[in-house]
């Protein structure tokens, strides 16, 4: 009852916090709508609200054309109470239910099928296969709004094997083939690349993203520059160069891409999600957050603050090692020219004067008989690089967002030279687990120095940070702002 009254003040104000968070249907139009959409906002007895676009859809309701559902921020990948479902969203972001496979995909939750199913519809009022299907319905309207791409590269990228069953999917959805739809709506984004809108939810805190970035950027891979962050990637075996502009007017980021396989878009986009931290539940982190005094203070400096994550978990494990014990303008040297000895080379023509990454980051395969002579590296350093080298390329390690942090941090700190700071870390970056804490951060533990007191302890910090669970991560972010040099 609570919730119902809630949802019905944000619909009635617009309430921009609440988009994304449920959908509106209205039964008298047939239709579900944002809780943002600038209609006239129907009367209240002829509303239903739903907690997912999918599960409106699956009660027989429409997107709304005007306030374009497809276009609100994603649902918070953490939000509700269950880890199982949690995990599942972020595997249905990632593919796992390209192929229909529901009963693969709770093995990799380690669940039962028809359980998992219960948890879906019991937090989001549908079933994965409906998630995953509204998903590639909205990921292909925007590419039908937003560029240029053929109808056929469309129903190609979005999963639906045939432009047929696209054009049938649309006529039942929309009651339009998808080629009327962009002559009535045909906002093309110009560029000599692949431009696509992700959407985000304020308040989003773009220059604090790339301020951390432009800190750790590896010299060749990653680049920012002029308000712009661009990265080189390899997408279904194809590199290719990714950059992100924000559009703050509209809530988007502005993602181009240069050269690698159109084939894997929609993977890029959500990878580039994550990694950009796109759809946090920011009111239910601030909600938590803020009842520490010294966090609550660092809230008001940064209301949109976002925990960057990793374009590739290998990458980002071999630069939190790096960065044991140094700075991290020194780590991002040694990273830098890790890069450039045993990267692979990479040029993307993009039609404009502007220069891009050149390099791809180096496979585990290389670096587990790598040399490292003349880098600057101290032997143990490099005895753990290859280390956990030869664990990914064996498979021993893997950074799949299924499995469970605590065992994947366990399984990290059992490898020598990898200690608890480094496990949290790249857990926290890697899987996007918002609840990893590294207590051992010399800068966490500064964050709380007050004169005539003595330092915390790890220990204590952790004892402190129980009452900040499940955001840890973002309060970690928060008190590195308050010291810049540190945080990995």
């Amino acid at each position: 009852m609570q919730a119902h009254t809630t949802y019905e003040r944000a619909r009635l104000s617009r309430d921009a916090r609440f988009d994304g968070h449920f959908y509106v249907g209205v039964r008298t139009t047939g239709i579900y709508c944002r809780p943002v959409c600038p209609a006239n906002p129907p009367k209240s007895e002829n509303v239903t609200f739903y907690p997912t676009a999918a599960a409106a859809s699956e009660a027989g309701l429409r997107p709304c054309l005007r306030c374009r559902p497809e276009c609100a921020p994603g649902t918070p990948a953490w939000s509700g109470t269950s880890t199982t479902v949690s995990r599942g969203l972020r595997l249905i972001a990632e593919g796992a239910l390209d192929e229909g496979n529901v009963e693969r995909l709770s093995e990799r939750l380690g669940v039962t099928s028809r359980h998992l199913r219960r948890l879906f519809t019991k937090h989001l009022g549908a079933s994965p296969l409906a998630i995953a299907h509204t998903q590639r319905l909205h990921f292909a309207k925007r590419l039908i709004d937003d560029t240029s791409m053929s109808m056929h590269e469309i129903a190609s990228v979005s999963g639906y094997g045939s432009v047929r069953r696209f054009n049938d999917t649309f006529r039942k959805t929309y009651g339009r083939a998808p080629r009327e739809l962009r002559r009535d709506r045909a906002s093309v984004v110009p560029g000599t690349g692949l431009t696509v809108r992700l959407s985000y939810r304020q308040p989003y805190d773009w220059p604090s993203m790339l301020e951390f970035f432009a800190a750790r950027a590896i010299p060749g891979v990653e680049q920012i520059e002029d308000g712009c962050y661009s990265r080189s990637i390899v997408a279904d075996g194809k590199a290719g160069v990714i950059t992100l502009r924000d559009e703050p007017e509209r809530s988007n980021l502005l993602l181009t891409l240069y050269g690698a396989s159109t084939k894997s878009l929609f993977s890029i986009v959500q990878r580039a999600r994550e990694v950009f931290d796109l759809d946090a539940p920011i009111a239910d982190i601030t909600k938590v957050l803020s009842h520490d005094a010294v966090l609550k203070h660092e809230l008001r400096r940064a209301p949109g603050i976002r925990v960057p994550g990793a374009w590739d978990g290998f990458e980002v494990s071999i630069r939190a090692i790096l960065g044991q014990q140094i700075s991290v303008k020194a780590a991002t040297t040694l990273a830098g020219r890790v890069a450039e000895r045993y990267g692979e080379p990479l040029n993307i023509e993009t039609g404009a004067d502007a220069e891009l990454p050149n390099v791809i980051f180096p496979r585990p395969e290389r670096l587990m008989r790598a040399r490292f002579n003349e880098m600057g590296l101290i032997g143990s350093r490099i005895d753990t690089i290859r280390l956990v080298s030869r664990a990914v390329a064996s498979g021993a390690v893997v950074f799949d967002t299924s499995q469970d942090s605590a065992a994947f941090c366990g399984a990290l700190t059992e490898l020598r030279g990898i200690g608890d700071w480094t496990a949290q870390y790249i857990a926290m970056r890697a899987l996007k687990n918002p609840d990893a804490f590294p207590a051992s951060d010399l800068g966490l533990l500064r964050a709380f120095d007050a004169p005539g007191r003595e330092r915390l302890r790890p220990a204590e910090l952790l004892q402190q940070a129980e009452a900040w669970r499940p955001w840890r991560a973002y309060a970690a972010r928060l008190l590195w702002n308050r010291d810049p040099g540190s945080g990995g």
